[in-house]
């Protein structure tokens, strides 16, 4: 059997056209290395809360947000100065981190108390708690349409949340074990990766009805859309795999062998 790779969580930060910085979170040292993506070099190290599990970036304000899943906060970081400028309590286990950039909303999965924190980005508080349903896990935001996407893992559902009022306005049945999620907001349509089941679900994001079940690798876990070519790469944390799915077609046209298994991948391939 293969051996589980290290999770590897990592965002692009673009400060400027010639200084590109690839966050990557070390859960077992409580660190976020800052890589030039330039030069390939660790630029910074930086201390953040117990057990970082996520992060993601806001490219409109150069804020880069890591949920810690033991502290039960979000640390923010600046990345001009690459140093933590707040540290905000949210639920228990924080895990996804979903980012409005137009509104300046982050929104956090707690999975321990099956809630998502509403953070307003400007003042670094939480200014609303959503009840979802049981282990919200991932998190993903349609930005044109301000819709908050979370898998709950063990309801085998995804809430999806309106930013505007912050209340779940849908409720979406899908496959065992929902894991990750992926948005192409050229075409409306997002991905749910079912870890139990080793399939995708494609939600119409119109309708909230469920389009199309797509058979993929065992455990896929992350999703990352590529809107320029309309492909969905999934990846698989129990085989050395990554799907590449067709998104007119919803039918797997690749499988990409990697070196060892990936529970996740974030290469902001949605160019949007």
């Amino acid at each position: 059997m293969a051996k589980k790779a290290k999770k590897i969580n990592m965002n692009f930060s673009d400060s400027g056209a010639s200084n590109d910085q690839l966050y990557v979170i070390d859960e077992n040292n409580n660190v976020v290395s800052v890589v030039n993506a330039i030069t390939n070099n660790v630029i910074s190290t930086i201390p953040v809360g117990h057990q970082p599990v996520s992060l993601n970036g806001n490219p409109n304000n150069n804020r880069i947000y890591v949920t810690n899943g033991g502290s039960q906060t979000v640390s923010v970081i600046d990345g001009a100065t690459n140093s933590v400028v707040a540290v905000i309590p949210v639920g228990i286990q924080p895990a996804g981190v979903g980012i409005n950039p137009y509104i300046n909303r982050i929104y956090i999965s707690n999975r321990g108390s099956n809630t998502i924190s509403v953070i307003d980005g400007l003042t670094n508080t939480v200014i609303s708690t959503i009840a979802v349903d049981t282990y919200p896990t991932d998190i993903n935001v349609h930005p044109y349409i301000n819709r908050i996407y979370v898998t709950n893992e063990f309801s085998n559902t995804v809430s999806v949340i309106d930013g505007l009022t912050n209340t779940v306005i849908s409720t979406i049945a899908v496959e065992s074990q929902p894991a990750g999620i992926g948005i192409n907001s050229a075409t409306n349509r997002v991905y749910i990766s079912n870890k139990g089941s080793n399939t995708v679900s494609v939600v119409d994001a119109v309708t909230n009805n469920v389009m199309a079940i797509i058979p993929v690798g065992n455990q896929p876990t992350s999703v990352e859309v590529n809107s320029s070519n309309n492909q969905i790469y999934v990846t698989h944390e129990a085989e050395n795999t990554i799907s590449v799915i067709d998104g007119l077609t919803n039918i797997v046209v690749a499988t990409v062998p990697v070196t060892s298994p990936i529970a996740n991948i974030d290469g902001d391939l949605s160019l949007e």
